[in-house]
């Protein structure tokens, strides 16, 4: 059993910046992958970024490259999405989930509302 708990939503001006958390309770490897996910009203769940905990395989939306950067924590067993030059259109509800090698994401947080303003 996993648990993921998302921190660090909120409401920022275009142009700002965000920190999302992750905190993972529970058995955790480390080739667990870490994923955060993204869902606007209207629109599919799009994966954003995600990681190995151990830090050997990144993945970016092209969307977000270069303005996000995901890491990991692991004395804290956090992972953050850290978020810069937001626009509005990163408006939406944000979600980490956890998968295992070769599995699927099958642990999922409650999800963190993020908007921007213009």
């Amino acid at each position: 059993q996993v648990q993921l708990v998302e921190s660090g939503g909120g409401l920022v001006q275009a142009g700002g910046s965000l920190r999302l958390s992750c905190a993972a309770s529970g058995r955790t490897f480390s080739s667990d992958t870490m994923g955060w996910f993204r869902q606007a009203p209207g629109l599919e769940r799009e994966l954003v970024a995600a990681t190995r905990w151990n830090g050997d395989s990144t993945y970016y939306a092209d969307s977000v490259k270069g303005r996000f950067t995901i890491s990991t924590d692991n004395p804290k067993n956090t992972v953050y999405l850290k978020m810069d030059s937001l626009k509005p259109e990163d408006t939406a509800a944000y979600y980490c989930a956890a998968k295992k090698y070769m599995g699927v994401y099958e642990y999922w947080g409650q999800g963190t509302q993020v908007t921007v303003s213009s």
